[in-house]
């Protein structure tokens, strides 16, 4: 799933070196922390939320195979 959202949001954004991706395995879901560039923040969250919340269906999509659950957070430096 990492690997999906990595290369999502690097095809995203214009300072593909600046992305960092952590994931945080729990018991019942997996935390994944997205951090690009501050220039970069309005083009992953997209205009009204758009883009942010594609990326979570996808997730969403992805994980039914995994049988777990994925939540994505985009943290603002």
């Amino acid at each position: 799933m990492r690997d999906l959202v990595e290369m999502i949001v690097k095809a995203l954004v214009d300072q593909p070196d600046a992305v960092q991706i952590t994931e945080i395995k729990g018991n019942h879901a997996h935390v994944i922390e997205l951090s690009v560039a501050k220039e970069d923040l309005g083009k992953v969250i997209g205009k009204g939320g758009a883009h942010a919340s594609a990326l979570r269906t996808l997730m969403a999509a992805a994980s039914g195979k995994e049988k777990k659950r994925y939540i994505l957070e985009i943290i603002e430096f």
